[in-house]
């Protein structure tokens, strides 16, 4: 027994002494959707080769209840025919989610609200994605994973790049 109880000090000790991080995801949803198959409007037939681009962007905000933020996952996926350079589809998707964050330091709230919380959300959207583009008339588009870190990297840099020309 007194082993038991000996182990369980330090444990308990270093509880208090660091602040547990605990992330709850309290909603998502799609906030904002639109998909136009520009391909059956033109009334295309036959074989295309697609070549399909997507950009992502990332918002993130406070909102007013206590701990609570919303993050949106913004994807813009174009398709054009590779040898015609033609429409084939546009989908855009403003994906939302509302998560209640404790224990993140103020200053490891930024990355964490712009890499954790999209990649908590990113699963779903590619299923919409995924569902979306095959009920529109097209094979099923899956996503490849999306490295969120290098994608906060990178506008961290594009921002410090900016900055000197926007002081001169």
């Amino acid at each position: 027994m007194a082993e038991e109880n000996g182990a369980q000090a330090p444990d308990a000790a270093a509880a208090t002494a660091a602040p547990q991080m605990k992330m709850n995801v309290l909603a998502q949803f799609v906030r904002d959707m639109s998909f136009e198959n520009i391909l059956s409007q033109k009334g295309a037939t036959g074989e295309v080769q697609p070549d399909v681009t997507v950009q992502v962007n990332l918002d993130a905000k406070k909102r007013s209840a206590d701990n609570q933020y919303e993050v949106v996952l913004k994807l813009k996926v174009d398709s054009k025919a590779k040898d015609s350079g033609d429409h084939l589809f546009l989908l855009e998707l403003d994906y939302a989610g509302v998560f209640h964050i404790e224990g993140v330091p103020e200053d490891q709230m930024h990355p964490f609200l712009l890499i954790e919380c999209p990649r908590m959300l990113f699963p779903f959207v590619r299923r919409i994605v995924s569902d979306v583009t095959r009920d529109g008339g097209f094979p099923p588009l899956n996503l490849e994973n999306i490295d969120f870190l290098q994608l906060y990297r990178a506008e961290i840099q594009r921002r410090q790049a900016d900055k000197p020309k926007a002081d001169a």
